[in-house]
């Protein structure tokens, strides 16, 4: 198995498409709110396509590189996981042209764009089950998802008890996947927008659809339009099956963030933080674990800002961790201001382009983690080697490593001051002057080891 060979230099920039820009309010529709109010499940906000063309400057001087889009396609709500039409931009987000320009923007800016699939269920427009509801047992569409008994009750909120629904709403009704005629239409489309110059779809509860075929179609369908677009998969615990030939070449890696939120709100220790971290090595082969996209939230999660508590050292820990680990580091739009936000819809707020709002030095934080993970190929490619963690006092220090760049990450993972003594015997010569990379600080090698004192909830970056 091969896995796209841009993946492991990515920096990943997650944009909730209604909630990051409005850049053409003549496609806002009648109910939308002032920019900046409290979201809800029923409102838009106005952010479009061209917000982001009109905002991509921005995006290129933070230093990003790939863009996964949650849905774009025509659907009835701000999420768009209620699909009603796969083959159509939403209107409420511009046009087809306006994709086409964002994608060429992209492109000529060596920047990769990935769009959400969302092939297991679709919303009640869409035109198979709008046949259904209106022919009922004798519509042709009839085996197109999984009904129970005629006539449908669709309408209205609640759950569905006639047909199968995702997580039972009766907005989602869930595709009959092993249906061939869906099978087919679901390839199209996946054809269709890779064709366009979609460079890999995000696919969501890929689990849902519990059909190994299935997969291995998807991407042999991928796959033959463009051996280089990257598929990765919604899933939410480690597990390997879902990283093969037949189905994806990484997962949205959310053990890890599980692991630095435990860790970071004292519910476990360095050590155990560090053996989950490393654990997954032992599951993933290592093309894999450098194909995976390792986010700190989403959409579907409370904002990691607020998960600890508005600490924003706690937070830069965090993302000094991701852009150390293996696979694409993920920025999930607004991480880098500082903003905020509970389970959804709240964490879909609308971005504040006031940067007095901004959050201290955090933009600045991450705009120098980026540089330096781009400058490093061993930050991206490099070896991973434990060094030393103690659960006691609560540090943990590793290795990135590739030919003679070797790069040591040290994380103080305690409300404590500490003064560590790092062994690096495996690392650098005795005597060997390195610097921090984050302060240019200098540092040597004695007796074996470095000395390094670090604040409470900080790390540092040493070569």
């Amino acid at each position: 198995m091969t896995v796209p060979y841009w993946v492991q230099d990515a920096v990943f920039y997650q944009i909730f498409p209604d909630r990051f820009s409005n850049g053409d309010p003549t496609n806002d529709p009648v109910n939308v709110q002032a920019w900046g109010a409290p979201p809800t499940i029923h409102y838009f906000q106005g952010g479009d396509l061209r917000g982001i063309i009109q905002k991509f400057d921005y995006l290129l001087d933070l230093g990003i590189n790939a863009i996964y889009l949650n849905p774009i396609f025509q659907a009835t709500s701000s999420h768009r996981y209620n699909t009603s039409d796969y083959f159509k931009i939403d209107e409420r987000l511009g046009t087809l042209l306006d994709f086409q320009a964002l994608l060429d923007l992209a492109h000529s800016n060596h920047v990769r764009v990935v769009l959400d699939g969302v092939f297991n269920h679709t919303g009640r427009g869409f035109f198979a089950f709008n046949d259904v509801l209106e022919n009922g047992e004798y519509s042709a569409y009839r085996d197109w998802f999984h009904f129970r008994h005629f006539p449908v009750d669709a309408y209205g909120p609640g759950e569905a008890y006639n047909y199968m629904g995702w997580w039972n709403y009766k907005s989602l009704p869930k595709l009959n996947t092993r249906n061939p005629q869906v099978r087919a239409y679901l390839m199209r489309v996946a054809r269709y927008w890779i064709e366009r110059g979609a460079d890999g779809w995000r696919l969501d509860v890929p689990n849902e659809i519990d059909d190994d075929e299935f997969w291995a179609e998807f991407r042999h369908t991928v796959k033959s339009v463009n051996r280089d677009a990257y598929l990765v998969g919604e899933i939410w615990h480690a597990d390997p099956r879902w990283v093969n030939q037949t189905h994806f070449d990484g997962l949205m890696n959310y053990p890890v963030k599980d692991a630095l939120m435990a860790c970071l709100n004292h519910q476990e220790n360095a050590n155990q933080f560090a053996e989950k971290v490393e654990r997954l090595f032992e599951i993933y082969p290592r093309e894999n674990i450098h194909a995976m996209y390792v986010p700190l939230d989403s959409h579907d999660t409370p904002r990691a800002l607020s998960l600890l508590g508005g600490r924003l050292d706690k937070l830069k820990l965090a993302f000094l961790f991701i852009f150390a680990y293996p696979g694409a580091p993920a920025l999930y739009y607004g991480d880098e201001i500082g903003l905020e936000g509970g389970n959804d819809p709240d964490s879909r707020r609308a971005f504040d382009w006031d940067s007095a709002h901004w959050q201290g030095d955090l933009h600045d934080f991450i705009h120098a983690l980026i540089d330096l993970r781009k400058r490093s190929n061993s930050l991206r490619r490099g070896d991973y080697t434990r060094l030393a963690v103690s659960a006691e006092q609560g540090w943990y220090a590793f290795a990135r490593t590739l030919g003679e760049e070797k790069i040591l990450v040290a994380l103080n993972m305690s409300d404590k001051t500490l003064n560590l003594e790092i062994p690096v015997q495996t690392l650098w010569a005795e005597g060997r002057a390195v610097r921090s990379l984050l302060d240019n600080r200098p540092f040597s090698v004695k007796a074996g080891h470095i000395l390094v004192t670090l604040p409470p909830w900080s790390g540092t970056y040493l070569s």
